[in-house]
């Protein structure tokens, strides 16, 4: 994880804590924009569902910003809300496999470590695999449309999944040598004290889409299972990563301007704008929630579309920066007897303006996003009739003990598309 991306989540999400507790005209610093849009997302579900959801609207509104919360608690959070896309490649980003297995596959780094000696040494899939095992290129398909490692097997792929995988939240990922020659069939590493590791070098810069697949199937689980105090924390937590996929800064390395002298752009873009225009000025209302027919091309397709608003965020800033007084870009503010230092309203206004409409879109886009993968996770699970839970005696849980699977979840239980 990335020291400075979670020293500024870290810093957000303290300061707006300290503000929700002020009474003050304007919406809490940072903790707005995500409650807004799940809480309208609401009114965009079909008449089967809405019943149910109305009557927990204050959870869903209230809990919108859980997952923030939870950075605090798990070194595996924070990654959840981005993907450095551009760190991987350019636009449409076809080289990065859309099945997290293959990219923990494709990027990561086998290696072997002698225990007696210490010695490491990297090792290729040319080094573990026989050559019967390869796949031929011309069919080694990821995502139906693009071949990307022409040494990728079925064999190690299986491995990786039954043994690497499930060690996904452990410091390090290590197998015996001899269970490899075991299960294989062959004696590569039988002599020595050796073991496999397998080092991660794909998380840290994100796993946002990946994430959003694997929160789709265990929300239709909850679904299935009817379990509406589940179904509530899981729509709350998804809405928040859903909203955060429409952010262009949550999709490349330059998160917060750090790269063009421009820090701060993200709580600029993402909490002052909306704070200061989105009441007055933004249409919530955004119709009736889709069917997602392929969940996992539905959630690139967002992640593509916010990048490709990224250069406009950044470039406008950039030259608005160059030509607007500098002492009138930033202000101090009095909250809670603490200052704070934020863009002056009219120098915030000029930017709003420079941008068009595309903070509002992203928002409406959030919305109507939501809406729709409630609505697919409910119509996948069966539809079940959610609406008599809101004459049910229960009470969403407002404290929960989560083990250490639920942010990223099984990443191997999902569909095809």
């Amino acid at each position: 994880m990335k020291i400075a991306r979670y020293t500024i989540f870290v810093t957000i999400v303290v300061l707006a804590i300290v503000l929700s507790s002020a009474h003050t005209e304007k919406p809490v610093w940072g903790f707005y924009g995500h409650k807004k849009i799940n809480r309208m997302a609401v009114f965009a579900l079909p008449q089967e569902m809405i019943g149910f959801y109305k009557k927990n609207i204050e959870y869903i509104t209230e809990h919108a910003v859980d997952a923030d919360k939870r950075r605090y608690a798990t070194k595996y959070e924070a990654v959840r809300h981005y993907i450095d896309i551009d760190h991987w490649g350019k636009i449409p980003f076809l080289e990065v496999p859309r099945q997290f297995d293959d990219a923990l596959m494709k990027y990561g780094q086998l290696q072997l470590i002698d225990l007696t000696t210490l010695d490491t040494t990297n090792l290729s899939l040319n080094t573990v695999v026989n050559e019967e095992d390869r796949f031929d290129p011309s069919i080694a398909i990821m995502n139906g449309d693009q071949v990307w490692h022409s040494m990728k097997t079925v064999a190690f792929e299986n491995f990786f999944k039954a043994h690497f995988k499930t060690q996904y939240y452990e410091d390090e990922w290590i197998v015996e040598g001899q269970v490899y020659d075991e299960i294989f069939e062959t004696d590569k590493f039988a002599s020595g004290n050796k073991v496999l590791r397998f080092v991660d070098q794909f998380s840290h810069q994100g796993i946002l889409p990946y994430h959003l697949e694997s929160m789709f199937f265990q929300l239709r689980k909850a679904f299935i299972d009817e379990n509406p105090e589940k179904v509530l924390r899981l729509s709350a937590d998804y809405g928040h990563y859903i909203a955060d996929s429409h952010v262009p800064l949550h999709t490349t390395v330059n998160y917060n301007g750090q790269l063009t002298d421009q820090v701060g752009i993200h709580a600029f873009w993402e909490s002052r704008l909306p704070e200061l225009f989105a009441e007055e000025k933004y249409d919530f209302f955004v119709g009736s929630a889709d069917y997602i027919e392929q969940p996992r091309k539905y959630f690139w397709n967002i992640i593509t579309e916010s990048h490709k608003l990224l250069d406009s965020v950044l470039s406008i800033e950039k030259r608005l920066s160059q030509s607007f007084p500098p002492d009138r870009q930033y202000c101090y503010d009095e909250r809670l007897s603490r200052t704070v230092r934020i863009e002056c309203e009219e120098y915030a206004t000029a930017y709003h303006e420079a941008l068009g409409d595309m903070v509002e879109m992203r928002m409406q886009g959030s919305i109507r996003a939501i809406s729709s993968v409630w609505y697919s996770a409910w119509v996948s699970a069966g539809q079940p009739d959610i609406n008599s839970w809101a004459d049910e005696d229960y009470k969403p849980i407002e404290e929960i003990k989560r083990n250490s699977n639920l942010g990223t979840g099984s990443h191997d239980e999902r569909g095809s598309n």
